[in-house]
């Protein structure tokens, strides 16, 4: 019965009624597939294994970034901005450096997005390379990994991290896999921004902090900046990427201000901060928790005890060097702080990264971690403050491994 219904026997007998193929035309054409098939088969059935050292390959570019292809200018003087601005400065810079960069999403272009990362963008550089799209994270994000196949780089604004969530095949299955499934012929280098966190009144389907979902995807690069300074320079660093990268804002942060120099230098992707030095602890943390983590350590200052603070900024790649450094410096006495809830969290990672480089280092590992509890973010702010780390939890943490 099913043979009955093969579209290749049921079209050929239409053409050869039609008299569009003869019946011998036709069983020649069916011959010459099948021979054509078999030497196929043939080939691969007849070629060697693979060598084991092939396991690994075409999952990352291996591509290391560069300059600009403007030319460089001196280092500019620093000048205060918001965070905010400075992805806008960092958009606006890729837009007249990269006659291939596109920056698009949910009322991206005419008003320059909710948040005002792409004001005055459409207006300067046109309709054709700033613009609106449907509300379709999966359009937004199919759409960005086929015109990064063709060439194009897409800079695209996913709203909310937690509206990323119906999109997660574009991202997980299509452009983190298209080097790997290709043979490192294509990639989809294409650049996602979104904000994540729970301010006050955000509800529970606007909060979520997602980051670690992502990471432990092979292929996409994952960033969380903290600073203004860095929402503009790693954002030219994944324009400049040749992997899939994705950018976890705040809108927590986005109305925070501070030096920025706006360098026609383009960083390699990764490397983390010390925020601030210190012996006796470290805190590793990124993203929203940087404030709360320095916060944390100036309280633990005036008690006497000096506890660094490890700004990770990039989770893929993560920077080893830098957690061994610290775990060094703080002999071994370790506090892990993120927004997300402690269950399947990022943090976990680090820990276990840690508890490794300490057996391979011959010290003692103390580690704890402080994130919110495993539950859903209230909207209410007297009860997001009862769940949410701050800089008091993160000091208790220090003082207690200390004291134990």
């Amino acid at each position: 019965e099913a043979k009955g219904r093969d579209p290749i026997q049921s079209f050929s007998s239409k053409l050869i009624a039609e008299g569009e193929i003869s019946e011998e035309e036709f069983r020649q054409l069916a011959l010459e597939v099948k021979q054509e098939m078999d030497a196929a088969v043939t080939a691969v059935l007849s070629s060697p294994e693979p060598g084991p050292e092939a396991a690994r390959d075409h999952v990352w570019s291996g591509m290391a970034t560069g300059k600009a292809p403007a030319a460089a200018q001196s280092e500019p003087a620093a000048q205060t901005m918001t965070y905010i601005q400075a992805v806008n400065a960092a958009l606006a810079t890729e837009l007249a450096n990269r006659p291939e960069v596109l920056v698009y999403g949910e009322d991206v272009g005419r008003s320059g997005g909710i948040f005002g990362a792409a004001k005055g963008l459409q207006q300067k550089f046109g309709e054709n390379r700033v613009f609106d799209t449907p509300i379709s994270e999966s359009a937004i994000l199919g759409s960005a990994v086929g015109a990064a196949l063709m060439g194009m780089k897409p800079v695209v604004e996913i709203m909310w991290a937690d509206f990323m969530l119906v999109a997660l095949d574009q991202i997980v299955n299509q452009a983190a896999n298209v080097r790997y499934i290709t043979g490192g012929r294509s990639g989809a280098p294409i650049v996602v921004r979104t904000q994540q966190g729970t301010t006050p009144g955000s509800c529970a389907q606007h909060s979520q902090s997602l980051e670690a979902l992502l990471a432990h995807i092979p292929g996409i690069r994952v960033a969380t900046p903290a600073t203004p300074q860095d929402a503009y320079s790693i954002l030219r660093a994944a324009a400049a990427a040749s992997d899939p990268c994705v950018i976890f804002e705040s809108r927590g942060l986005y109305a925070t201000s501070g030096p920025v120099r706006l360098s026609d230098e383009v960083e390699p992707l990764g490397g983390a901060r010390l925020r601030k030095p210190g012996k006796d602890a470290v805190i590793v943390t990124w993203g929203t928790m940087l404030r709360a983590a320095l916060e944390a350590s100036d309280q633990l200052q005036s008690e006497g005890v000096q506890a660094a603070v490890l700004d990770l900024r990039w989770l893929c790649p993560l920077d080893q060097r830098a957690l061994q450094q610290a775990l060094a410096a703080s002999s071994g006495r370790v506090v892990v702080a993120h927004e997300a809830n402690l269950t399947g969290g990022f943090g976990a990672e680090i820990v276990a990264r840690l508890h490794e480089l300490s057996r391979e280092m011959g010290i003692t590992l103390k580690a704890a971690r402080v994130g919110s509890p495993d539950i859903r973010m209230p909207a209410a702010p007297v009860l997001q403050r009862e769940l949410l780390p701050n800089a008091g939890r993160i000091a208790e943490a220090v003082r207690k491994m200390i004291a134990g």
